[in-house]
């Protein structure tokens, strides 16, 4: 007997679970910061390429000069010159994951709440977050939840996925500093995530302690 043909709209209306190896969301993050950070890399380098050809040509004036250590005893912070290097290039990476994970969350929480009722307040949508989101993106629900009642929320995972296998042979400081670039995707995917649902409002991700995460969410008093 020949099964009946699915219907198409049903299809998109309900389409099949597709099944996902749980590691693959980690490799993922691992050839993202990465790539953007090579990336990044490339793009200052032209960058300073163009602006040296165009002094060069006299289309520009030439850069003031960076102000030089003369006393071996004074600070390095004593210089008012800027130098851009590593921290930049840095910034530049947590910008961009940062972008992309807003685009993940904003599209992947329109999923999750298609069948649920509006949001009545800021409340509500943060205990959705720290439940379903996180469960549905990293296997487990916020150990700790704490609020000024006045929009500030503070969420606290004590063993944030994206971070549990992070370290380096530099030291704790160094393992710190790698940390904090893969915080940068999974906070750009909670703040799209709220501002999908019509929250609009800050995602500042915070590591003391490896692999525990803080993150300090700030929604607008008015909602």
């Amino acid at each position: 007997m020949q099964a009946a043909p699915v219907s198409a709209l049903g299809t998109l209306a309900d389409p099949p679970a597709r099944m996902v190896d749980g590691a693959a969301m980690d490799y993922l993050l691992i050839e993202a910061v990465n790539a953007l950070r090579v990336s990044s890399a490339v793009a200052s380098a032209r960058a300073k390429k163009i602006e040296r050809d165009m002094v060069e040509a006299g289309l520009v004036p030439p850069p003031p000069p960076t102000a030089k250590q003369q006393n071996p005893r004074d600070s390095t912070s004593s210089t008012s010159g800027k130098i851009s290097g590593p921290a930049d290039e840095d910034e530049g990476v947590r910008s961009r994951l940062e972008a992309i994970g807003m685009h993940i969350g904003g599209n992947f929480v329109e999923r999750l709440c298609r069948d649920r009722p509006l949001f009545s307040d800021s409340l509500d949508v943060i205990k959705f977050v720290c439940k379903d989101l996180w469960v549905s993106c990293w296997d487990k629900q916020v150990d700790n939840l704490r609020t000024n009642h006045r929009g500030v929320y503070v969420l606290q995972d004590n063993a944030f996925k994206p971070i549990t296998r992070i370290s380096s042979w530099e030291g704790r400081q160094e393992a710190l500093k790698r940390a904090k670039l893969y915080v940068a995707l999974p906070a750009g995917i909670i703040r799209g995530a709220l501002s999908r649902i019509g929250f609009q409002g800050t995602v500042v991700p915070e590591i003391t302690t490896l692999p525990q995460c803080t993150f300090q969410i700030k929604l607008p008093k008015n909602i």
